[in-house]
């Protein structure tokens, strides 16, 4: 294995601790709805933004599935593996697609990352789960869970990309 493929095998490792130590112990109240939301979207967004489409797929989704095992969910692991996924995987294509590589350009891909994991967790609970139109429940819940998760997954990136081993990285 060239040292290339170790490294990012091993950020791959360590971002899936991550994804799965923000969703299941970092947890901000949410006085509004009654609930919490967490940072675990956060590290899911960096996970696609700085291992591309396929590692931060991987270590999104893998982090995220873990959290609902081990937290009692696990009804929900298979859609979050996959849903979460997604959202790396599509908004690292996307950020990779806007060659500018700007705010804006991680701003679109962590939008479409949320809404990925809105209209995802919908599907799933309506169709999977036998929820039908109820999921729609869950809607407002998950929207301001991915604004938290994609303003804080912008912040934290935009942070990142001065360190130059980060800003390698994602050229």
């Amino acid at each position: 294995m060239k040292h290339e493929k170790i490294e990012k095998l091993c950020l791959a490792a360590v971002l899936t601790a991550l994804v799965f130590v923000a969703t299941y112990i970092i947890q901000i109240p949410m006085p509004a709805t009654g609930g919490f939301v967490n940072l675990g979207d956060c590290m899911v967004l960096l996970s696609g933004f700085l291992l591309g489409p396929l590692w931060g797929a991987a270590a999104g989704g893998i982090g995220s599935m873990l959290t609902d095992i081990v937290a009692g969910y696990g009804s929900f692991a298979p859609g979050t593996l996959i849903i979460k996924a997604l959202m790396a995987c599509f908004a690292a294509l996307l950020y990779k697609a806007l060659k500018n590589r700007t705010k804006l350009a991680s701003t679109f891909a962590a939008v479409l990352g949320e809404v990925t994991m809105v209209l995802g967790y919908f599907a799933y609970e309506a169709l999977v789960l036998g929820f039908g139109i109820g999921a729609a429940a869950s809607i407002p819940g998950n929207t301001i869970q991915g604004v938290v998760g994609a303003a804080a997954g912008i912040l934290v990136f935009q942070i990142l990309k001065s360190v130059p081993y980060v800003k390698n990285l994602c050229k």
